[in-house]
């Protein structure tokens, strides 16, 4: 496996006062590499190769600066969540081999496009997708999250990660139920919210599955 690297960093500000009178500079935007090599390192912390449950690997492509044990363990949060697919029983166990019956992949916006194209979707450069036992992040999305959204990244990958595995799990598309309410986490909530409001989670705290209307 190739070596791991380094959280994405923005190019430094100056670290000098700025003159009085002048406000402090904007932050320079976080970097994303549009394309990367198509190759993976799978995450090995956090493996667990005797816990029941549905086995789940988790890869980074390589040169994204995005760690893969960070990232598993983020994604591993995410999916063992109250307000996720473990609330409705879903069990989910973590393994590096190829037991796994799910394969996440965090890539570069070329990259994810291509896996994404081999299920005939057409992404952009700039969606997620879930094709067959493969969902594809798109880096993009997980660094920077997504203008309709409102909520910080961190918040958003729980919604990249729990809307494709919703597929997985068998979940079509929903729409919003109505003005005002969250919205499903199965709702394709980047091209626009219809009124609701944005919501990261399959479950709400006390249990309630946030549903909608099917997406015909």
């Amino acid at each position: 496996m190739s070596g791991r690297f380094g959280p994405v960093s923005a190019p430094a500000a100056a670290r000098d006062s700025p003159a009085p009178g002048l406000a402090s500079p904007a932050p320079a935007p976080m970097l994303v590499p549009q394309s990367g090599p198509g190759t993976f390192t799978v995450a090995t912390a956090g493996v667990n190769a005797t816990r029941a449950g549905r086995a789940y690997r988790v890869e980074v492509e390589d040169g994204t600066g995005i760690d893969p044990d960070e990232a598993a363990a983020q994604i591993s949060a995410i999916l063992n969540d109250a307000r996720g697919w473990s609330r409705g029983g879903v069990v989910f166990r973590q393994v590096a081999d190829d037991s796994a019956t799910l394969v996440i992949r965090i890539a570069s916006p070329d990259t994810a496009d291509a896996i994404c194209a081999a299920g005939g979707l057409a992404t952009h450069g700039e969606l997620n997708c879930r094709v067959r036992q493969t969902v594809a992040v798109n880096l993009r999305r997980w660094q920077l999250g997504s203008p309709e959204f409102d909520g910080p990244p961190e918040e958003y990958r729980a919604l990249i990660i729990n809307h494709e595995v919703g597929h997985w799990l068998g979940y079509g598309h929903r729409d919003c139920p109505g003005p005002g309410k969250p919205a499903p986490v199965m709702m394709q909530q980047i091209n626009g919210l219809h009124g609701c409001l944005s919501n990261a989670w399959p479950y709400a705290p006390d249990g309630t599955f946030y549903d909608g209307p099917p997406v015909p």
